[in-house]
């Protein structure tokens, strides 16, 4: 279920920090971040976050297209090694 328009997209505090801090020292720097939950914004466009997937943190440079985004979507949690009905009829 969607979030309702009236209460505004949902972002950590600590991530908008981060980013207006990254965003005024002009340095382009990873933001490591845990919040895969949090929306992407227009005052992150430019910058590099490092998402957690679980395991490590996967570089995500945002662009105008991300926004109103999760940043969940662009560090997958699973690999995918193909499916085992291709591997067997390669074999045969």
């Amino acid at each position: 279920m969607a979030r309702s328009v009236w209460k505004g997209p949902f972002v950590d505090g600590y991530l908008m920090k981060k980013a207006e801090k990254a965003r005024a020292s002009g340095r382009n720097e990873v933001i490591r971040s845990w919040s895969r939950r949090s929306t992407v914004l227009p005052q992150f466009v430019g910058l590099t976050f490092g998402v957690y997937n679980g395991r490590k943190f996967i570089p995500v440079l945002v662009t105008e297209d991300m926004i109103g985004h999760k940043f969940g979507e662009f560090s997958p949690t699973r690999t995918f090694f193909g499916h085992a009905a291709d591997k067997r009829a390669r074999r045969a």
